[in-house]
């Protein structure tokens, strides 16, 4: 059996099959490059659920005519450029594989104009093959036009779902979006007609967004949360108990602004809720964690949906430790919550859950105990660590739920 060098078309191909499932994951990208490029309004005009057509247009910095092509060439970004940036993401993206493997599958339509730029160019892609760069009268920003998806990989084509599907598919992951990106003007239409409109004008964690994103009946009955300790945060909303689903399907959770699905995180919500919910019902919540971009690695799944935390018993215990705390006050008949440091009892009287466990990252870490010692610190006195000793990490079962609701890739 010879071996032979793939066409990089073919490679194209293969890369979208872990980039691109369904118009969602196209929506996601090309939407997540637009935010990176700093913009503050994009519209997404969607045909047939996104698989007829996706355009997205933004008003972000734009891209130089000389480098459309390297924009859409494999492995090539902006982003990042050595290995301390990976360490340390902070964009959406980094990857550089999803406008290759978007085109590879694709009519594919490019049209950009940089800022301070004097004129915009296009470039063209027909299921990979690339054509040439031309000039085009465009605004400042970007336009990137998906027509017939998967129209060259028919095998791909037909396990896409009904219209109607692949539409709440997308509704469902800009709703994420717009949670955690109230400053962003989100604007979609649907074979030509107003589908849904974002506006940009709200502050993170407001009210009026979440009743927009999530209803009246989640925005009446949460708490918020406000907690900070071993170099992270955490805050947003949770719902009080008697607010429960049946399912995760509100469950939202952003670490360093990026949506994410952590069993982890998902295992310390259901420990703070294990004694106020019935067995078999979910609690719902808006959660932002905010970490060192060194202690979390984001480079650990395809299209980005999971990460691993460097210290993932710490994560664990820090956000068991602010829900059950806040979940605390509200039994105690305060009403609301917002979580601060913690006290010396409220450390010795907690059981400690065990966390499941998460594969290393592989880094070497020395302020671990330092860490420990400031979650389990009370405000204005000394640490109080738990006089039994730490319990042994657990491994939860392959098919416990992820606690994240699905984005639209599942």
């Amino acid at each position: 059996m010879n071996i032979r060098q793939l066409p990089e078309v073919l490679i194209n191909q293969i890369a979208a099959g872990e980039v691109v499932e369904r118009p969602a994951s196209v929506v996601k990208e090309l939407v997540e490059n637009a935010l990176d490029a700093g913009a503050r309004r994009i519209d997404i005009d969607l045909e047939e659920g996104g698989v007829r057509l996706i355009r997205i247009r933004d008003d972000g910095g734009g891209i130089a005519p000389e480098q459309l092509p390297l924009a859409v060439s494999r492995h090539a970004t902006s982003k990042i450029a050595s290995m301390e940036d990976l360490e340390a993401v902070a964009s959406l993206g980094f990857r550089g594989e999803a406008l290759p493997s978007v085109a590879s599958v694709s009519r594919f339509r490019l049209v950009s104009r940089a800022r301070d730029a004097q004129h915009g160019a296009e470039l063209r892609i027909d299921g990979g093959s690339l054509g040439e760069v031309v000039p085009q009268a465009h605004p400042q920003g970007t336009t990137v036009e998906v027509r017939d998806l998967f129209y060259n990989v028919p095998a791909r084509r037909k396990f896409l779902r009904a219209e109607r599907t692949e539409l709440t598919h997308i509704e469902d992951w800009l709703r994420t979006l717009a949670l955690a990106r109230p400053d962003v003007e989100l604007r979609v239409t649907h074979n030509g007609k107003p589908s849904r409109r974002w506006k940009g004008e709200g502050d993170l964690l407001s009210e009026l967004r979440l009743h927009e994103a999530l209803g009246e009946d989640f925005a009446r009955n949460v708490l918020r949360v406000e907690h900070s300790a071993a170099g992270m945060r955490l805050h947003g909303w949770i719902a009080q108990p008697a607010y429960n689903r049946a399912s995760t399907d509100q469950q939202y959770l952003y670490v360093n602004g990026r949506s994410v699905r952590d069993r982890n995180v998902a295992h310390a919500v259901r420990q703070a809720y294990s004694d106020v919910l019935f067995h078999g019902r979910h609690p719902a919540y808006v959660l932002f964690l905010e970490l060192d971009p060194r202690g979390v690695d984001v480079n650990v799944h395809p299209a980005k949906h999971e990460v691993r935390f460097r210290e993932s018993r710490l994560v664990h215990e820090f956000v068991y430790r602010a829900l059950h705390e806040a979940l605390a006050e509200t039994r105690a008949g305060t009403g609301h919550a917002v979580s601060g440091a913690n006290t010396g009892a409220a450390a010795q009287a907690w059981p400690l859950p065990q966390a499941p466990q998460q594969q290393p990252m592989g880094l070497r870490v020395s302020d671990a105990p330092a860490a420990y010692a400031a979650l389990y610190t009370p405000r204005g006195g000394d640490a109080v660590m738990p006089s039994a000793p730490l319990p042994s990490l657990a491994t939860m079962p392959e098919d416990a739920p992820g606690g994240m609701p699905p984005l639209g890739f599942a």
